[in-house]
C-alpha cells in the first residue's frame, strides 16, 4: 500500500491529528535549527540614532556575527554591537579605533594611535563625512582587554571620549551586513589603515 493510499483511507480525525503530527515535526525542526543560530551565531540589530552616519542612518536593519570573536579578536576599524557600559541592558554601535595595550590620542580634531612606540594619524576619510571634526582633547591608554571606541558622525556620538574604553566581554559582535533598506544592502569587510 502507497501512503498516498494509506492516507486516503484514514478517516477526517486520523487525517487532522496526521496534519497536526506533521506541523509540530516541521516547527520542532525549524526552532532546533532557528534558536541556534539566533542566539550563538548571528543576531538582528536595529539602528535607533544618527550616532554611525553616513554608515548607518536610524531604522536600519543589520545582522551582527557573534560568532567571530570566538576565533579571533576585534580589530581596528570593525563596527561592532556592545553593552553599554554604564547600562549593560543597552546596546550601541560603534567603529574600534584603539585596541588593548594602545594609547589614543585626540587633539586638533585628530585622532592619534600610539602603539609599539609609533605614533600614527589615523586617516579616516573613507568613513567620515568631508569636515568631520572629532572634537574634544583626551588622551586614553587602554588596558589588556579594553577597545576605545567613536562613532562616524563625531558631533552626535556618544563613545568613548565620553563612558571610556569598552571592555571585550561586553563585546556582542561585528556588523556583518545591512540588510534593510535593500537598496542599501552591504557586507561589510575590514578597513586598511
Amino acid at each position: 500500500m502507497s501512503e498516498r493510499e494509506y492516507f486516503e483511507e484514514l478517516s477526517p480525525m486520523q487525517k487532522t491529528l496526521q496534519f497536526v503530527w506533521d506541523l509540530v515535526k516541521v516547527v520542532a525542526v525549524s526552532l532546533a535549527i532557528i534558536i541556534p543560530v539566533r542566539y550563538f551565531l548571528i543576531q538582528p540589530f536595529y539602528v535607533k540614532g544618527a550616532s554611525m552616519e553616513p554608515s548607518f542612518y536610524d531604522h536600519e536593519y543589520l545582522i551582527i556575527n557573534e560568532i567571530g570573536y570566538r576565533f579571533g579578536d576585534p580589530v581596528r576599524g570593525d563596527i561592532i554591537v556592545f553593552k553599554y557600559p554604564k547600562d549593560p541592558s543597552q546596546y550601541f554601535i560603534k567603529r574600534i579605533i584603539g585596541l588593548p595595550g594602545e594609547k589614543v590620542e585626540i587633539k586638533d580634531n585628530m585622532v592619534y594611535v600610539h602603539s609599539d612606540d609609533k605614533k600614527m594619524i589615523l586617516d579616516e576619510a573613507i568613513y567620515l563625512e568631508d569636515g568631520a571634526r572629532t572634537r574634544g582633547t583626551t588622551t586614553w591608554t587602554l588596558g589588556a582587554d579594553e577597545y576605545y571606541v567613536l562613532g562616524d558622525n563625531r558631533e552626535y556620538s556618544l563613545d568613548s571620549r565620553s563612558f571610556g574604553p569598552v571592555d571585550r566581554d561586553l563585546i556582542v559582535g561585528k556588523v556583518w551586513f545591512r540588510g534593510w533598506p535593500v537598496w542599501r544592502l552591504t557586507f561589510f569587510d575590514n578597513i586598511e589603515y
